[in-house]
């Protein structure tokens, strides 16, 4: 299954949850899209656990193979399963290029680095789902600092977490330590997901 590139207001909308973290897409029209979007309808358990999965899948912009093949790591380290599972996905690249503010969005920061324009350690890498470990410095190349987008997303960028630091000056970032779990989203249940794939 390919990477889904369609409207992500729309999926925000159907799962109830912002896919952008901003809570624009449920501001408007805070229930599923289509004509019979405002029903009612109780979800099974399966359903749950399905709406959970989906609702981290389409945050992080992964697909089906690669997020199942993230969560099979996961299980192979020490400490909670679901929670390694997300701090799996928030050292992604892309992800951290998100946080850093280099860009408004997810695709908009998956898009930087697939074009060559990150530096991990000053090292050129064009690959999203790279892992970056903590204490790596990721900055960008100097034709990308100037990027019309660039600038505007870290005007926009306000308060960075705390596991990445920015130093304006430099115009590099430190991926300082692994994410806490109530520092990433906070309103996932990340034991449905765990049960949707252990079921």
């Amino acid at each position: 299954m390919a990477r889904y590139t369609g409207p992500i207001w729309k999926k925000a909308r159907r799962l109830k949850h912002s896919i952008l973290e901003n809570g624009k897409e449920l501001n408007k029209r805070p229930y599923a899209p289509g004509q019979h979007g405002q029903r009612r309808s109780k979800l099974s358990e399966y359903g749950q656990q399905l709406h959970e999965k989906q609702k981290v899948r389409y945050t992080y912009g992964m697909n089906e193979k690669q997020f199942r093949k993230t969560f099979n790591e996961a299980k192979k380290m020490d400490g909670k399963h679901g929670e390694n599972f997300l701090v799996l996905l928030e050292s992604r690249l892309d992800n951290l290029v998100y946080r850093i503010g280099f860009a408004r969005t997810r695709r908009q920061a998956r898009q930087l680095v697939s074009h060559g324009h990150v530096r991990v350690d000053n090292k050129r890498v064009d690959i999203p789902s790279y892992r970056v470990e903590p204490g790596q410095v990721v900055t960008l190349s100097d034709k990308a600092q100037k990027f019309e987008i660039v600038t505007e997303s870290l005007e926009h960028a306000g308060n960075r977490l705390e596991f990445v630091s920015f130093d304006e000056n430099k115009f590099e970032a430190t991926y300082v330590r692994y994410p806490e779990r109530q520092e990433i989203l906070t309103d996932i249940k990340e034991n449905l997901i765990v049960e949707f794939y252990n079921r």
